[in-house]
């Protein structure tokens, strides 16, 4: 850079927000996108340690307190509390 080198002005604009039901614009609490935001809003990971150290994953619904999904499902956990239990001990393939 050169010791008186010409430096421009910085100027600052305002940005407004677009109508609402401009064609350009739009409103973003009708479109496709808010929905599955607050359709993704509604659930949270909750993550949990089960038995012998595995971590169990589990969606629930954040209004009803309901499990939607978990991992390893839960009779996989039940049978990892047995004793006799280990990783592909699931299947017994002895006739």
């Amino acid at each position: 850079m050169q010791p008186n080198a010409k430096i421009d002005a910085v100027t600052a604009s305002a940005i407004l927000p677009a109508a609402a039901g401009s064609a350009t614009g739009g409103d973003f609490h009708d479109s496709r996108a808010s929905q599955d935001a607050e359709r993704a809003a509604r659930y949270r990971l909750v993550i949990e340690e089960g038995p012998s150290g595995l971590f169990i994953y589990k969606t629930m619904d954040r209004v009803t307190g309901e499990v939607v999904k978990q991992l390893p499902r839960e009779q996989v956990v039940d049978l990892m509390q047995t004793g006799d239990y280990s990783s592909g001990s699931v299947i017994n393939t002895t006739a």
